[in-house]
């Protein structure tokens, strides 16, 4: 099935981020040259997606001018002969249809998710949030298997024990491959009785239509919010849903560590940071 629309929920205030976030929003935040909100948008695209929907907040004016186009840079880019740099600026305003909607009130990844009922209609769509790169898009992996173990798909890895209260645990039952079938969720299980297993989703899911209503009487639970994981519960026990353990290398851009390990790892990778950072850190390294 294809799917062409995913929702970017992108209201969260990156407390554990203080004092970068106070201005600007977590998902301007670079990574060597791009912010985190591009890399998103452009999996999505590379995933055949052609509408997304940003959910934001008061004070993330900035995104929204990120994806718009900029006359007076273009015309400067131009008049200089900087072509390279002019058709990279442009092609931030082509990537795909690009919306934007507020969440005015921080009651949840669920309550957000909501915001994007009239953007959705009645096709199944794509939530992606987080940074994770890969040679191939996480989200098309996920479109790839939608449908093929019930309604639904999730994304999911693997996390410590330690962890696990931090995300949500997942029933599954491994059916081939990296495909499993869960068929229950519990959202930041407290106690060891509580975890299903070790398997959690992590920022990506593609979610039939049907999930608005579901969420429209979904009481707040966990930290008295709305929780995606809640109603995609509703989904998991009733008619099931496919997980899938993406390919790919995950960053946490909530956590300066996470923050931290992006910069360095796709710095490693960039076509113009990779050489120097690679003698730097070597250099580094022998004077600790």
């Amino acid at each position: 099935m294809r799917i062409t629309k995913a929702v970017i929920p992108a209201a969260g205030l990156g407390t554990r981020v203080l004092p970068a976030t106070k201005n600007m929003p977590k998902e301007m935040y670079p990574i060597v040259d791009k912010p985190t909100i591009q890399f998103i948008v452009e999996e999505a695209v590379a995933a055949g997606i052609t509408d997304i929907l940003i959910i934001t907040n008061r004070g993330k004016g900035l995104m929204e001018d990120h994806f718009d186009a900029s006359p007076e840079l273009e015309s400067l880019l131009e008049k200089s002969g900087k072509t390279e740099f002019l058709e990279t600026v442009r092609n931030i305003s082509n990537l795909a249809n690009i919306s934007f909607i507020r969440q005015k009130e921080m009651k949840g990844l669920g309550h957000a998710v909501l915001k994007a009922k009239s953007f959705v209609g009645n096709e199944p769509f794509a939530v992606m949030y987080g940074v994770i790169t890969g040679k191939v898009p996480a989200i098309k992996q996920l479109i790839d298997h939608y449908g093929e173990y019930g309604e639904g798909v999730v994304g999911v890895k693997k996390v410590d024990a330690k962890d696990i209260h931090k995300y949500g645990s997942l029933k599954v039952e491994h059916m081939h491959d990296n495909i499993f079938a869960c068929t229950d969720m519990k959202e930041k299980p407290q106690t060891p009785e509580e975890v299903l297993s070790l398997y959690s989703i992590l920022d990506r899911c593609v979610l039939p239509a049907e999930i608005f209503g579901i969420l429209e009487n979904t009481k707040p639970g966990i930290g008295g919010e709305i929780q995606l994981t809640d109603a995609m519960r509703e989904i998991a026990i009733t008619k099931g849903m496919t997980a899938v353990e993406f390919e790919g290398k995950r960053y946490d851009m909530g956590n300066k560590f996470g923050i931290l390990q992006a910069q360095i790892e796709i710095g490693l990778e960039h076509p113009e940071t990779k050489d120097f950072l690679k003698d730097y850190i070597n250099n580094l390294a022998k004077t600790l």
